[in-house]
């Protein structure tokens, strides 16, 4: 373990979860019928919950029995906060003293840039993760009525995995406002990453003084406060929610959503623009969806959630920059500006380099699925499927238009790595498998190529 890079240790610990998870799934104890569901369903099950993705090839609520849901809740729970975060929180309960390497090691893997004060950052997270989960669970409790069913849809909608006790989602609560608000909350702040809810109690307390100790800091010194990742990450994730809202709206007004009143239609519209991008509830059939709202889940579903959250994805931003970069290569600025801000052109690189990775894994998976699943061709819209089936596994989604279960064992086993991949990420697979690289000292003469 000691010669083993951070982001080897990192893969390490979920590849283990999976296996411990998938076993005790396995056990006739946790299947609802008293028989095993088998190796590849708990293995498929396992992978899936620990990568907080949602995808399933068993029914959560018929096919496994209360221990059997537990456990699922217990890896969603682990796969959500992150190996690397609880280990760190059990090893600061038993008094262990955090060394350098194991700094490091859960910096990589909560992205946070400051090694000091990390202890009390993995306890914040604990903090406020628990707080919001079990607030989660008391409010769905006043409607659902069931501790369990709470507290299981509250981890879930948090954690952004997906999973419902329900075999049809959350489609029994589409004119619910109470119900899709509550997980549309979970699911945004459990999406929009840590580093973002560290900022939160910023602006309560600007508001705390300027109400009650009639404080003089205006909104600018507050502004001046909130790291740009946080401006980033809300802004992109504001700007999908609502486009998302609209352009669902528009394409499913007389599709999926005919019938539905103008306000059932909007709440569905938000409620899916929402979920769409990582946490894979549905309060509509997504089965039913015209070609257009899918390929555009499959783009809301590319980019995900935001860095340091529960959720998969490129992450919103990755995106930003991305689009950030691009719009300053068109007006010929050699830097890029975000809120008055420089983007170090490292960033720039490591952004361009997720996006050719994730979207070169997903159309190499795509067209192995399609190999693959070739006898389910007459399935309508069939490649389109895939690829949502595969972009879903990759941005840990778990959206599903229903050919999961069909997919043969080998298709299961794509998905299975897909949704590996999206959890831990593109660029930490790469820099696990890659050899240390040496420093060149030496620089070859330039020459131009014609591109574009």
């Amino acid at each position: 373990m000691h010669r083993l890079k951070p982001p080897q240790i990192v893969i390490f610990g979920f590849l283990v979860t999976i296996i411990i998870g998938a076993f005790v799934l396995a056990l006739p104890q946790c299947s609802a019928n008293g028989i095993s569901i088998g190796i590849v369903d708990s293995f498929f099950t396992a992978t899936s919950a620990t990568c907080v993705t949602g995808l399933i090839v068993r029914d959560t609520g018929s096919a496994f029995s209360q221990l059997g849901s537990f456990v699922i809740l217990l890896l969603i729970q682990v796969g959500g906060l992150g190996i690397m975060t609880l280990s760190t929180f059990f090893a600061i309960l038993l008094g262990k003293k955090l060394t350098l390497r194991e700094n490091i090691v859960i910096k990589g893997a909560l992205d946070h840039s400051g090694v000091q004060g990390l202890k009390t950052l993995i306890l914040y997270i604990l903090g406020i993760t628990f707080f919001i989960e079990i607030t989660g669970a008391f409010l769905l409790y006043s409607r659902f009525k069931d501790p369990f069913f709470s507290i299981f849809h509250s981890i879930s909608g948090f954690c952004n995995a997906g999973f419902s006790l329900n075999a049809s989602s959350l489609t029994q609560y589409t004119n619910d406002t109470y119900v899709n608000l509550v997980m549309a909350a979970l699911i945004i702040l459990g999406g929009i990453g840590f580093v973002v809810l560290i900022d939160i109690p910023k602006f309560f307390r600007w508001a705390f003084k300027r109400l009650f100790l009639r404080s003089n800091e205006d909104i600018q010194h507050l502004y001046s406060k909130i790291s740009l990742q946080t401006k980033i990450a809300v802004s992109v994730s504001v700007i999908l929610i609502c486009l998302g809202t609209l352009v669902f709206f528009l394409l499913e007004n007389h599709g999926v959503m005919n019938g539905l009143g103008l306000k059932d239609k909007m709440l569905s519209s938000f409620f899916q623009s929402v979920t769409s991008r990582t946490a894979g509830f549905n309060t509509v059939p997504i089965s039913r969806l015209a070609s257009p709202t899918l390929f555009f889940i499959i783009i809301l579903m590319f980019v995900g959630a935001s860095p340091g959250s529960t959720g998969g994805g490129i992450k919103t931003c990755t995106f930003g920059v991305l689009l950030m970069g691009a719009w300053s290569m068109i007006k010929g600025n050699d830097n890029m500006h975000i809120f008055k801000r420089t983007i170090p052109k490292p960033i720039f690189r490591k952004a361009v380099m997720i996006v050719g990775l994730a979207i070169t894994w997903i159309v190499v998976v795509t067209m192995l699925l399609s190999f693959v699943e070739d006898r389910n061709q007459a399935i309508p819209n069939y490649f389109l499927r895939i690829l949502f089936e595969v972009t879903s596994a990759f941005g840990t989604v778990g959206l599903s238009t229903g050919i999961t279960p069909l997919l043969s064992p080998i298709g299961k086993l794509l998905i299975m790595i897909t949704m590996f991949v999206g959890r831990i990420g593109p660029l930490t697979l790469a820099l696990a498998v890659t050899a240390r690289g040496q420093k060149v000292f030496y620089k070859y003469p330039e020459e131009k190529v014609m591109v574009g």
